[in-house]
């Protein structure tokens, strides 16, 4: 669990809650169904307009990372990578399809079998960056939706003002139901605007934040395969580790 999203987020609506109390503002006074379902139902389906199915639902999946981030394979990594070229070294490169077979992930599933395939070095670098290119282009379009619902949220917030007011109006004779459309106008503002800056473009940033860490991991694995597949000394392989270990 992060916790640093959690307090974050508690703190942006106790910041939001505070001062609407400050003010003499009560708390029912923001809970708006009819706003609530304008802003967020119309933000999401302006989204799912601009964006192909299985990637607006890989974007939905990617938001458990948020609060649940995948836990970091550096370490892991590194230990690997030293496993990895010991063996290359000492019994060749065929050695290295037992641990193919044991990895789950499919980059280091490919980086090693394009090893023991005995793919030139530099074919292998290019396959296995034209992998990171396309990783991390899919990666970064599912994060987007949520920049996108950032965007649009506050617009449709003002179309919720609207469509408020144009109740109010059409109810100027029944002085009951004024409150209740100006509500709506207002609040409406205040959850496309809110949800804008409190969640969604924070959401977004968080989620490409881990998408550059796999892909930077991902960077570095490809060239500790080209330095495996071109039997260079172990001292580069340790400098990989080594950057693996330190880099931000």
């Amino acid at each position: 669990m992060d916790w640093a999203s959690v307090a974050g987020l508690a703190l942006a609506l106790a910041g939001l809650l505070i001062g609407h109390g400050l003010e003499g503002g009560k708390l029912a006074s923001l809970v708006q169904p009819a706003a609530f379902a304008i802003v967020v139902v119309g933000t999401f389906g302006a989204v799912l307009l601009q964006t192909e199915g299985p990637t607006f639902m890989r974007g939905l999946r990617m938001l458990r990372w948020v609060f649940a981030p995948p836990p970091s394979r550096r370490a892991k990594l590194a230990r690997e990578i030293v496993v990895w070229n010991q063996h290359a070294r000492r019994d060749g490169l065929l050695s290295l399809e037992q641990y193919m077979q044991m990895n789950k992930d499919a980059f280091v599933q490919k980086g090693l079998r394009l090893v023991v395939d005995g793919i030139h070095p530099d074919k292998l670098r290019g396959i296995l960056e034209a992998e990171i290119t396309a990783f991390e282009f899919g990666q970064r379009q599912a994060a987007r939706i949520w920049e996108s619902a950032a965007g649009y949220s506050p617009t449709i917030g003002i179309l919720g003002a609207v469509l408020g007011l144009i109740h109010v109006m059409e109810n100027l004779t029944d002085p009951s139901k004024l409150g209740g459309g100006i509500a709506v106008a207002f609040v409406s503002t205040v959850y496309g605007v809110g949800l804008a800056n409190l969640l969604f473009y924070p959401i977004g940033n968080k989620l490409k934040s881990i998408v550059a860490e796999t892909v930077t991991q991902y960077e570095i694995l490809a060239e500790v395969f080209y330095d495996i597949a071109s039997g260079d000394h172990s001292r580069v392989i340790e400098e990989r580790v080594a950057s693996l270990l330190t880099r931000p």
